[in-house]
């Protein structure tokens, strides 16, 4: 007993030394990308070693400063910089107060102007007297000729926690940072502990301003110069033209006849900071049986004969089971069976409760920049001068309908409607505002017709007095650009078949993946692929997995110490990833391991193939 005791501390020892170290590297990251381009850039300059330091929260005094950069430093890597900061520890609020005790010989908790003045112009990095100045004019710790170093310090540790936070805030939200350098969906961080993670951007409330403007989201060029390297391993796989997309998937109608069915709609929906959020979805067998489970993308019958840029979307669907808690889904399979464009599995589960996470690589599904002629009129006034909404608006808004009504019955209830209202205002319509719209528009069975939907945001035209507006922030939000094009999201329909049982399925969220959906990826590519040790280096493997059309690789990370991999596709031909770069670096911490790319063909009718070569720097 003892011994498990003893056994389960240590492990638990671990695990937080592990996560402690993934927090203190991924501030170093925020830190050093605040300065520098890229984590595979040097610090070239003395004054660039001090910006990373302060950006860190350290306040390096020169004597530091030189102690790092000697008269034969040229550069400093960002492993240098990590190994800097692991020396240098911010300095703690009881540091602070003894250094100004020592100055405070009365113990009164003040410093005169003067003698402070005397001090920093006169002793150690001697600070000039407009500097000085500067600080004894803040207000907030200073009064009568007297500098409070109590609230000083409250104030200077406080501002250089913001200094980190800003950094760290800054990485999460660029898409260009997020791409270019490492990722940070790793496996196994330790229960109980959170890292700061991106969350899905909220959506941006139809009373406030708005700037619709979609920024420029390209990802940066790739580094200039491969990095030197202490071990790699190649992979090259060749698909042949059209291959990825051949029937594997048989489901054959006289044996299905019989199976009982369920089916929902979905969408992804591609956020500004270019992550991807979907319905998340629980199945219920209320039996064992033999189940068939499919994926593809929604074909709106409204919008055949348009150019649909989602049908060429990937899509899969990862299956979960539930156990005691929804932290802990244990991964059954995934939709590896392709037939064109849809995405299978079949199997036999045994009754209960699973999790339905729905996915995408991101190849193709992605921010574009594309020339659009002109703006697409929403509205306009007939004869009368009474609004009324164009053509090619209404079309649009019935294919939103035919996307948002999940279970495809023709009516939109509350709960589908409040999927909608999330998106597109980040609120939700209770009873009493569902019973208002029953009043005014046309509903059935306390569900929204589709004229209905059509009248209600032809009130919304009506409330600002013909300014489409708040009808844009909608139509953006749900993946169409000002041609009235839907560029940025890609609708989905699932459909469940059981031998033995009634499946019953029912959306429960709209969000990002997140970490369940990060670890049944790895899972999945891990338990499927080819695994590849890194030649010189026993603890680095890269496991890699075709499925269908879609080529995934994950970088696992068995040793105490956090790697960065140097990973190059320039020998891959007719290929696109989802990081949108030929070159990049991924940071793998301790013990975990993440994806470090998804490929696919750039061109299905010709042949493509993946060549990558991953290298430890």
């Amino acid at each position: 007993g003892n011994q498990k005791a003893t056994h389960s501390e240590n492990s638990q020892g671990k695990k937080s030394q592990h996560a402690e170290e993934a927090i203190f590297y991924m501030n170093c990251r925020a830190a050093y990308l605040t300065v520098l381009k890229s984590s595979l850039e040097n610090i070239k300059s003395k004054e660039q070693l001090s910006l990373v330091l302060q950006q860190a929260g350290r306040n390096p005094s020169q004597k530091t400063i030189n102690k790092y950069w000697t008269s034969q430093t040229t550069s400093l890597n960002f492993d240098d910089f990590c190994a800097i900061l692991k020396k240098e520890k911010p300095a703690t609020k009881n540091e602070l107060l003894e250094a100004f005790g020592k100055i405070d010989t009365d113990k009164a908790g003040y410093i005169s102007h003067d003698e402070l003045c005397k001090i920093l112009t006169t002793r150690g990095d001697k600070m000039t007297w407009e500097e000085v100045t500067s600080i004894t004019k803040q207000a907030d710790f200073n009064c009568s000729g007297k500098l409070d170093y109590n609230k000083f310090c409250e104030l200077y540790l406080t501002t250089s926690e913001q200094c980190c936070k800003a950094a760290r805030d800054r990485l999460e939200i660029d898409p260009r940072l997020r791409q270019q350098h490492f990722g940070n969906q790793t496996e196994n961080f330790p229960e109980g502990i959170t890292l700061p993670v991106s969350k899905p951007s909220p959506r941006v409330s139809r009373k406030t301003d708005h700037k619709l403007a979609k920024g420029d989201c390209t990802a940066p060029s790739r580094p200039s110069s491969a990095q030197s390297s202490k071990a790699s391993t190649s992979t090259t796989v060749t698909v042949g033209a059209s291959s990825s997309r051949n029937t594997k998937l048989i489901i054959e109608p006289d044996t299905m006849k019989e199976w009982q069915g369920a089916q929902s709609k979905g969408c992804f929906y591609l956020e500004e900071n270019g992550e991807i959020i979907s319905h998340k979805y629980r199945l219920h067998l209320p039996q064992r049986s033999a189940v068939c489970i499919t994926i593809k993308p929604f074909n709106i019958p409204q919008a055949e004969g348009k150019s649909c840029h989602w049908l060429s979307v990937d899509t899969a669907l990862f299956i979960l089971k539930e156990n005691e808690t929804q932290e802990n889904l244990q991964l059954v399979s995934f939709t590896e069976l392709q037939n064109k464009e849809l995405f299978g599995w079949r199997g036999e589960l045994g009754s209960g409760l699973y999790w339905l996470l729905p996915f995408t690589t991101g190849c193709r599904l992605r921010k574009v920049k594309t020339q659009i002629s002109g703006e697409a009129k929403l509205v306009w006034r007939d004869e009368d001068g009474e609004l009324a909404l164009t053509k090619e608006f209404r079309a649009a808004l019935l294919d939103i309908f035919e996307t948002i009504d999940l279970d495809g019955n023709g009516l939109l209830s509350l709960e589908e409607y409040n999927f909608f209202e999330l998106r597109t205002s980040g609120e939700k319509c209770d009873q009493e505002a569902w019973a208002v719209c029953k009043e005014n528009f046309e509903m059935k069975k306390n569900e929204l017709t589709r004229q209905g939907f059509l009248d209600l945001n032809l009130m919304e035209a009506n409330d600002r007095d013909g300014d489409p507006w708040d009808l844009w922030v909608t139509l953006l939000s749900l993946g169409y650009n000002k041609a009235l094009e839907m560029t940025e999201a890609c609708p989905f329909v699932i459909d469940i078949c059981a031998e033995r049982c009634k499946p019953r399925i029912k959306a429960i969220s709209l969000e990002a993946g997140g970490s369940q959906l990060s670890r049944a990826v790895c899972r999945s590519v891990v338990n499927k692929g080819e695994a590849k040790v890194l030649d010189g280096s026993e603890n680095i493997f890269i496991y890699t997995y075709r499925s269908g059309s879609r080529i995934t690789s994950v970088i696992e990370n068995k040793s105490e110490n956090k790697v960065i991999i140097h990973v190059n596709n320039e020998q891959s031909k007719n290929c696109l990833n989802n990081r949108g770069l030929m070159v990049f670096a991924v940071e793998v911490a301790p013990k975990s391991m993440m994806v470090s790319q998804h490929v696919m063909a750039l061109n299905e009718q010709e042949e493509w193939i993946y060549s990558c070569v991953h290298s430890l720097v």
